[in-house]
């Protein structure tokens, strides 16, 4: 077995040789299955447990052959995925992993170092500041704003509420959060900010969810009746979290008012451009950060958008200072010395440990090019705007919010029994996966767009079974 091939004294890994021969097979099984992900059921019929149950309680005590190992994933684990990188995963927000991006997540996981200092190396640190210089030009946001990479948005924005509140209470990180700091946001803002505050002991008691109008953005005249309330009880208004594609709508806060209330109370701005963000990297739709500049802070996903593989997440901040200020501890087994160009990235986060992001966003932001992406993501909102008139030609259905990317929100002209039950259908044929919201109290089905494998036939496929299992409810 393994263990008789281990050599302490000479090392113990998989010997090159071997190595060569198995990686040479699963670079064939990706490639196969990326090809071929239509040949699989995007959503699994299981029951709880059900893997589980299938294997061992215990590690084996004596090493395995890889072989086995394989096998067992082919008839253990792939049976039990729901299938995220399938083009008719359209389900929260569809996402994909790009081939190009796998590559480098695969040289990322060979190479494995730790991006925490300069020092620990110096590559992961420099091609992170090049690779998000890269995508801030992109965005149209300003040089001055730093950028640094964190897992996802909802670490992002825990980040920029510590910020904001260090801003706010300098005395936060020595004595603990003082009472009564208040953090507005949209109703519709996903829950990693109200997480953030949770975490953070602002507390949910001071997170105000602010109004939205009819196409779920914030309304900035309820924000401002907010802040002068909490001031005239006496509270600390501090940040306001913004939101560029929300996650039931994709309907995007309009950040200049905001912006201006930020500013003439004194918050911090941040904006959850996660998913919409990417969007802004293309020409017409470039006024969806119209007055992010002002911003405080912003974070995009090129997981989610950008084809890049899961996590990732590029946070912003034209307050660096603040950042490090908030977070910096260095004791001395990490010190190094000083140089202006030497960036420790440990200084600005939670993470000690960081892996090497960067490598995978900058092998898809070379391989598809800023052309490539805007076609790719312009041919997704086109396909989107076609399947929004295609549920308003249906008399059976209603658009339940408006379309602006790609995402469109639909129910059954009837009860939420019979759109949860049409929803189960269309998930339980295999074909598709779909996920639900709720708007305005009542049950909606959400088709998400954003697969790189994804085509328009796809989308209309779709369509027409979810048209077919209406007929059925």
């Amino acid at each position: 077995m393994n263990e008789a091939r281990c050599d302490p004294a000479s090392g113990c890994d998989m010997s090159a040789g071997e190595f060569r021969r198995w990686g040479h097979e699963v670079v064939d099984w990706i490639a196969d299955y990326l090809a071929g992900t239509r040949r699989h059921p995007v959503l699994q019929d299981l029951r709880p447990g059900e893997l589980l149950s299938s294997l061992p309680p215990h590690a084996p005590a004596q090493g395995e052959p890889i072989e086995a190992i394989l096998e067992d994933f082919r008839r253990l684990i792939v049976p039990a995925m729901n299938h995220w990188n399938h083009p008719r995963f359209m389900a929260y927000f569809s996402v994909s992993a790009s081939a190009p991006g796998i590559l480098g997540e695969m040289l990322s996981a060979a190479l494995n170092p730790n991006a925490m200092l300069w020092k620990s190396c110096p590559a992961a640190v420099e091609l992170e500041q090049a690779v998000l210089g890269w995508l801030r030009e992109w965005l149209g946001l300003p040089e001055s704003f730093f950028g640094i990479i964190y897992d996802t948005a909802s670490t992002s924005t825990m980040h920029a509420i510590a910020a904001a509140r260090e801003m706010a209470d300098p005395e936060a990180r020595i004595r603990g959060a003082r009472p009564g700091l208040v953090l507005y946001t949209s109703a519709e803002a996903h829950s990693s900010v109200e997480k953030g505050a949770m975490a953070l002991g602002i507390g949910q008691r001071f997170v105000r969810k602010i109004a939205v109008d009819g196409d779920f953005r914030m309304r900035p005249e309820a924000l401002e009746e907010a802040v002068r309330r909490d001031r005239e009880a006496g509270l600390e208004p501090f940040c306001v979290a913004a939101t560029v594609g929300t996650t039931s709508t994709t309907s995007s806060d309009p950040i200049a008012p905001i912006a201006a209330i930020a500013e003439r109370h004194s918050l911090w701005l941040h904006i959850d451009a996660a998913y919409g963000g990417a969007a802004a990297i293309l020409p017409e739709y470039r006024h969806l950060l119209e007055g992010a500049e002002r911003a405080d802070s912003l974070v995009i996903n090129p997981h989610k958008w950008l084809f890049t593989p899961i996590d990732l997440s590029a946070f912003y901040t034209r307050r660096p200072e603040i950042l490090r200020r908030a977070f910096s501890l260095v004791p001395e087994y990490l010190r190094t010395t000083d140089d202006p160009r030497a960036l420790n990235l440990m200084d600005y986060g939670v993470p000690l440990g960081r892996r090497f992001r960067a490598l995978k966003l900058w092998f898809v932001m070379r391989y598809f090019g800023r052309e490539g992406v805007e076609r790719i993501i312009r041919s997704h909102i086109q396909w989107v705007r076609e399947l929004a008139q295609a549920v308003e030609a249906d008399a059976r259905f209603e658009r339940a919010a408006p379309a602006p990317l790609s995402v469109v929100c639909f129910r059954l002209r009837g009860s939420d029994e019979q759109n949860q039950a049409l929803l189960d259908r269309v998930n339980a044929t295999g074909q598709v996966f779909l996920s639900h919201t709720r708007l305005n109290g009542r049950l909606v089905l959400r088709i998400a767009v954003g697969n790189i494998r994804t085509t328009r036939e796809d989308v209309l496929a779709v369509w027409k079974l979810v048209q077919e299992a209406a007929s059925q409810v």
